[in-house]
């Protein structure tokens, strides 16, 4: 059966937009169970993200696309036409690289970001656990995650960081051998310290102090991340213990001067500290770069080691192109294959129905036959002679 993909993203929908379509967890397989029951698709897989909602079908016939979208339209109650000018299909060929692209994060806002192919596993689980999924998605998403598999381990799509708060952790890697029992002191409370929390979290760091001129926010976020929480005005009482300093703040004054970082080093008994600076303005005096066993970069430092960054992932995208090629021709070899295997099922099946029939017109022929000459032999003696 053909493939076709149905969605909207971040290049071609406003957030507005794309809130609007969102599928909420909880409500996946009723949606998915409600696309199925109107006879729209026979099996499909709903992935739904922050940057993306797209629905991959296995249909009758490619011209299913526009029931898709007024479907998507009914269920969120968006009029079809206005929402299908924000979308895009893709058929055949074009659906089954567009999902490899996707679960390789070439498609993302974030080139190479990892986190999408696990969000296409997890859509492509929710649509098992609700039995929308036939032969045909269940082969081309097992494709599609060993393609997605291969172009992470054989290329550097993922290994350079092309976002602030992911390079600023980055950058903290590579100062500190193992920064799992390092004490970070992040200061702001913004989405861009949020990122950097997660982050440093993900990476197993010991202690985060999360300090902030609005301490409730502080908390919110301390919360979520089992960490502690303090108000800018106690900075002073906490830098010696960090070894990471990350700041974004809008302050439009420096929040760290170097006589600060002086008095921290020397309780640290000239332990090096990493101070990043996000902020624009500053956050922290550009002087503590003279601060013996201070090292501090800035926003500035970051971009330039961002772009470096976004090159080397365009350079290990086209590897990874081909190897999404390779992917779409492997896949199309096996529903050839399949299309073969079910022809000679049919045509076997075919052959044994001709096969029956002839053999049951056979036997009744010579049941006639026989009869007749029974007949022959009573009304007529010398039919033997």
């Amino acid at each position: 059966m053909p493939l076709i993909t149905v969605g909207v993203n971040h290049k071609t929908a406003p957030v507005s937009i794309r809130e609007r379509v969102a599928f909420a967890p909880e409500k996946m397989v009723d949606a998915l169970s409600s696309l199925l029951s109107e006879k729209t698709a026979n099996e499909a897989v709903i992935v739904s993200t922050c940057n993306r909602t797209e629905l991959y079908c296995s249909v009758e016939d490619v011209s299913k696309a526009d029931e898709v979208i007024a479907w998507l339209g009914q269920y969120h109650d968006i009029d079809a036409i206005d929402l299908k000018q924000y979308c895009y299909t893709h058929c055949e060929d074009d659906s089954v690289r567009h999902v490899m692209r996707v679960a390789s994060g070439l498609d993302s806002l974030v080139l190479g970001e990892p986190q999408i192919l696990g969000q296409v596993k997890s859509a492509y689980a929710v649509s098992q656990e609700g039995e929308c999924l036939g032969p045909e998605l269940e082969s081309l998403f097992q494709r599609t995650f060993s393609v997605a598999k291969r172009v992470r381990t054989d290329t550097a799509i993922g290994e350079n960081p092309v976002s602030i708060a992911f390079a600023a952790v980055s950058l903290a890697q590579r100062i500190f051998a193992d920064i799992r029992n390092s004490t970070a002191l992040l200061i702001g409370a913004g989405q861009t310290i949020e990122l950097v929390a997660r982050h440093l979290k993900e990476n197993g760091v010991k202690r985060i102090i999360v300090a902030n001129r609005t301490l409730a926010r502080a908390e919110n976020l301390a919360t979520e991340l089992n960490a502690e929480a303090i108000m800018l005005g106690d900075i002073g009482d906490y830098l010696s213990q960090a070894d990471i300093v990350i700041s974004s703040t809008a302050s439009q004054l420096p929040i760290i001067g170097k006589g600060m970082v002086e008095r921290a080093t020397a309780k640290r008994r000239h332990s090096p500290m990493l101070l990043i600076d996000i902020a624009v303005p500053r956050d922290i005096e550009p002087e503590v770069e003279n601060v013996k066993d201070a090292y501090l970069y800035t926003v500035d430092d970051l971009h330039s080691v961002i772009e470096e960054n976004v090159r080397a992932r365009q350079d290990a995208a086209k590897a990874a192109e081909q190897m999404i090629d390779e992917g779409v021709d492997a896949y199309r070899r096996i529903v050839e294959s399949r299309k073969v295997s079910n022809l000679i099922v049919t045509f076997r099946q075919s052959a044994e129905e001709i096969k029956n029939t002839e053999l049951e017109k056979a036997l009744k022929g010579l049941e006639m036959g026989t009869g007749a000459r029974a007949s022959n032999e009573q009304t007529c003696p010398w039919f033997n002679e």
